[in-house]
């Protein structure tokens, strides 16, 4: 699973769909969509191991959900095999676009004991039945820099670095520790969310799917307060998210509050550098393997206040496919073949929600770019903590309506009470169904 700029995955796609290998007339073809590239290497395997031409059609993240749904509504060029991720794929669930895969011929409820629980269980619809799998788990972290930590804190371990930040007041703490060595805790506030409204954070849903109700618990409210601390005591280096200056933070000094603007705005100005940003498994390969080159192996990944996780990747057979036998090969490949798998591990780092393989391989890998640490396990962990019963169809909407509004507040351009109503405002306009605290 990976991003680009608000989430969008990072993938390079040049055009709406993309056709790997020419179709022969005398091999069954196979269509997978997907808003991600990282399917590729798994469909050369698949074509190689059964013969078959697969077209893969790729649609930018952005507008995955709105060009791929009505296709599924009426059939029309639907594929064999489709992806989702969790921001939206909840109310795909429900629809039935994904054939039951709990039902015969598949019966995969026999696979259930074999993944990690957040991961299965986000796969189900409302009655239970399985409907999407995933080979892998998303739980997030704080990477941060060694060289700083052992400047700074005296110590570069996971451990006594977690310890320090594993609750909200000690990760201030090391926040002003930070500041008066010259360093910035974070890129951009916006890391603070993680611990207080992201994915699996919080110990509450957003709202009570039998009431309707709202969840604003003290936990998501702090985020204003947290965020607002951050600014004010400039642990944070004003680098939005996905911005040029939030990129280059990972490989050394930054421009402080170069917002959006491209890093050769910015001659002259004075620079910060960053000791950590919270971000979940697949960044270590998508993000800091890519931007962080100058400092390679000076990198490791702890714990913060709260476990959470972003992301990830579902993949189903379309409930209207011509050729399901085949299409849910591909899915048991990608998801519950021990021996890809293993070589998927090896290839990519990613970290897999497949407990055969993961129970094999956890104990021996090290990863040079994080100082030869095991980040498999520290990973693996947080997800076994990690709840599904707390995640609902429009999380990732309300946590983007509501922290335009902590910007706003941070920025100084609203009160926390403006900020709070415009929240409810917006909620009651997006989806009337939420009872908010105001009504």
């Amino acid at each position: 699973m990976k991003y680009l700029k608000n989430g969008f995955k990072l993938a390079s796609i040049a055009s709406l769909s993309l056709l790997l290998g020419a179709c022969g007339e005398d091999k069954p073809d196979l269509t997978i969509m997907s808003f991600t590239d990282e399917l590729q290497r798994p469909i050369d395997k698949f074509e190689e191991l059964h013969d078959v031409n697969v077209e893969l059609q790729i649609i930018p993240n952005e507008s995955y959900r709105e060009t791929l749904q009505p296709i599924l509504e009426s059939g029309e060029g639907a594929p064999d095999v489709f992806t989702g991720e969790i921001v939206f794929m909840q109310q795909w669930l429900d629809a039935n676009y994904w054939e039951d895969l709990s039902s015969d011929p598949y019966n995969v409820d026999e696979w259930s004991d074999d993944y990690v629980d957040y991961v299965w269980d986000l796969g189900k619809d409302s009655d239970g039945n399985v409907r999407a799998v995933s080979w892998q788990v998303t739980p997030g972290g704080i990477y941060y820099r060694r060289s700083i930590a052992e400047e700074v804190l005296g110590t570069d371990d996971p451990k006594e670095v977690g310890d320090m930040m594993s609750t909200m007041e000690g990760l201030m703490d090391v926040g002003a520790k930070m500041s008066e060595a010259g360093y910035a805790l974070f890129p951009d506030e916006g890391s603070i969310s993680k611990f207080t409204s992201a994915f699996g954070a919080n110990e509450e849903p957003w709202f009570d799917e039998e009431t309707m109700e709202l969840n604003m618990n003290e936990q998501r409210l702090s985020y204003f307060d947290y965020a607002k601390e951050l600014r004010d005591n400039q642990y944070s280096a004003l680098a939005p998210a996905w911005s040029p200056a939030w990129y280059q933070s990972f490989d050394g000094p930054i421009p402080y509050n170069l917002g959006w603007d491209e890093l050769e705005d910015a001659e002259g100005e004075s620079t910060i550098e960053v000791f950590g940003v919270a971000l979940p498994t697949w960044a270590l390969d998508a993000v800091f393997k890519q931007e962080a080159s100058e400092n390679a192996g000076d990198w490791a990944v702890t714990n913060g206040p709260t476990s959470y996780f972003e992301g990830g990747t579902w993949l189903g057979v379309y409930e209207g496919s011509e050729n399901k036998d085949l299409a849910f090969e591909f899915v048991k490949m990608m998801t519950h073949d021990e021996e890809f798998l293993t070589e998927w591990v090896d290839e990519t780092g990613d970290v897999l929600s497949y407990s055969p393989v993961t129970d094999k391989v956890k104990e021996d890998i090290s990863d040079d770019f994080l100082g030869g640490q095991n980040h498999y396990e520290f990973f693996l962990d947080e997800a076994d903590t990690i709840d599904a019963s707390t995640v609902t169809p429009y999380d990732q909407q309300l946590n983007d309506l509501f922290g335009t509004q902590v910007g706003l507040y941070v920025d100084g351009e609203i009160t926390k009470e403006e900020g709070i109503q415009a929240f409810y405002d917006e909620v009651n306009n997006s989806f009337p169904e939420i009872i908010t605290p105001d009504n």
